[in-house]
């Protein structure tokens, strides 16, 4: 009788150390999920934001960059050219 009082408390305390630590356990998972997540949104921001400031720089001191912007993003010619569109 000894020997399975011994299993029935250990079972009672396995399950309510289920009951009291899985759900922490499980929300814990859960938030390293999310970190990594985020951290991998924050790196390919980070990418992006180097892009960006790149293209930012070369757009305020390459003039030749600057008209070709202007060009195709906007459509602007000089004076006396014809523009032309071709689509497919």
């Amino acid at each position: 009788m000894k020997g399975f009082k011994k299993i029935y408390l250990g079972g009672i305390f396995f399950i309510l150390f289920l009951i009291i630590f899985l759900p922490g356990y499980t929300k814990l998972q859960e938030l390293r999920d999310r970190q990594r997540q985020l951290n991998e949104w924050i790196q390919k921001l980070k990418k992006e934001n180097i892009i960006l400031y790149q293209e930012s720089q070369r757009l305020k001191e390459d003039p030749l960059y600057q008209e070709k912007i202007l060009r195709e993003k906007m459509g602007i010619v000089r004076k006396g050219e014809i523009p032309y569109r071709i689509e497919e």
